[in-house]
């Protein structure tokens, strides 16, 4: 580290000579995991400049349209880029879309009616997708329509109950859903290998069923997509991996051509489906975004792994392991306590390019049975691709951290978030 550097981070962040050799001997362990990060951003790099090329993207298309938006080439011509990138048939990618459970929510709703199943095999999903299905009975979910539910557990280890799956699948599962990512659990997320083994099983019991991945926080994490190895229809959000910290809203689903057509009748209407959605001039900032994601997720994923090994030196129980193979840019830090949860939050957001002054609490957040505190100061609203943490307020007091544009960034967060931790400990006399 230059000693100008050092200097400036003294003068203006309170970070100290110790803290300083601390991060570096962080840096010291992990740097070995970088070189392996930087070959798969290089291939996604080059994957999604191809299918940009291939399709013959050419600035008419960050034009746009008004009313109805019929021969919105950009928008047609983002969904042509994705279906490529994702190696499926076909794309939605919307701004209308709000946020990621919008995008899932779409994706079921759009693929399942009354008197069908429903089979999630990761367990429960995250939980604003439970109000959705009516785990959680909301106004207007699925329950309601006669669209029944049932869930296999993993097994003690964390990996899918592959062994399990044909005793829970019956005439009526017509939707097998997987998520990817931990959510809100105390577990490894999912590998491609994972998945690829759970489809295989899923397609030897019932080889017509819809199997349909939640990729939210997955994107760009390895080589493949779950798209690659046998996934029918998968959904995520731009505000996460894919729109790199430039797509201002938006959520995307791909997937077999017959499952897309089906699912843009929900999020239109029937008759109407694709042919009409205006994309509000996003075009360029979604395709600028999507180029620059691989990249992005990289630095991500670094920084997810800084403030692994760093939480781990302190004694604190992390999951994943700075040293384990990833598969979303979530990193868990298990605290024990809700004001460490607070004071971890407090670090991330003093970190922060915009609203560095404000002060995050515990709030009862829609969508959530306990209350949540999240740390996002990020140029896009709730983008969580941009530096965050958030974590409910309940036992065993788990915190999420996640994203950051760059790993300089990222790492800052991290030893703020220690630095807040320390003066909790210092307040408590320990």
């Amino acid at each position: 580290m230059l000693d100008i550097t050092r200097d400036f981070l003294k003068e203006h962040y309170n970070i100290d000579d110790e803290m300083m050799k601390f991060s570096e001997e962080v840096m010291e362990d992990i740097k070995f995991k970088f070189d392996e990060i930087k070959e798969i951003r290089e291939y996604n790099q080059y994957k999604v400049l191809r299918a940009m090329q291939e399709a013959n993207l050419s600035d008419n298309h960050f034009n746009w349209t008004t009313g109805y938006g019929y021969n919105d080439l950009g928008r047609e011509k983002i969904e042509e880029i994705y279906a490529k990138v994702f190696h499926t048939e076909d794309a939605l990618v919307r701004p209308i879309i709000v946020n990621g459970t919008h995008a899932l929510s779409l994706t079921v709703q759009g693929l399942v009616r009354p008197g069908d199943e429903i089979l999630s095999i990761t367990s429960a999903p995250y939980d604003t997708l439970q109000g959705v299905i009516g785990i959680r009975e909301e106004k207007g979910c699925l329950k309601e329509y006669g669209v029944t539910y049932s869930q296999l557990d993993f097994r003690e280890d964390g990996n899918i109950d592959i062994d399990g799956i044909e005793a829970k699948i019956n005439d009526r599962t017509k939707l097998v859903m997987i998520q990817r990512s931990k959510g809100y659990e105390w577990r490894k997320s999912l590998s491609i290998e994972d998945i690829e083994e759970a489809v295989k099983e899923v397609r030897r019991v019932k080889p017509e069923v819809i199997i349909m991945v939640d990729n939210c926080y997955g994107e760009f994490l390895d080589t493949k997509e779950p798209t690659d190895v046998g996934v029918d229809i998968m959904a995520g959000s731009l505000i996460k991996n894919p729109g790199g910290g430039l797509a201002l809203t938006g959520g995307y689903i791909v997937g077999r051509h017959d499952l897309v057509e089906q699912i843009s009748y929900r999020l239109t209407c029937p008759g109407i489906g694709k042919e009409c959605g205006l994309t509000f001039g996003t075009t360029r900032s979604v395709l600028q975004g999507f180029f620059m994601a691989p990249y992005v997720v990289s630095q991500a994923v670094m920084g997810a792994i800084f403030c692994a090994r760093a939480f781990e030196k302190m004694g604190y129980k992390v999951l994943p392991a700075y040293d384990d193979l990833r598969s979303d840019i979530i990193q868990c830090v298990q605290l024990g306590s809700p004001e460490e949860v607070v004071r971890f939050c407090e670090g991330v957001q003093y970190a922060a390019p915009v609203d560095s002054f404000v002060t995050p609490v515990p709030w009862a957040m829609p969508g959530y049975e306990d209350e949540v505190i999240m740390a996002a100061g990020a140029f896009v609203q709730g983008s969580s691709i941009e530096l965050s943490a958030d974590a409910p307020i309940r036992p065993p007091y788990n915190v999420y951290f996640q994203g950051g544009l760059t790993f300089d960034h990222s790492k800052m967060g991290t030893l703020k978030a220690i630095e807040r931790i320390k003066d909790l400990h210092r307040e408590q006399g320990k």
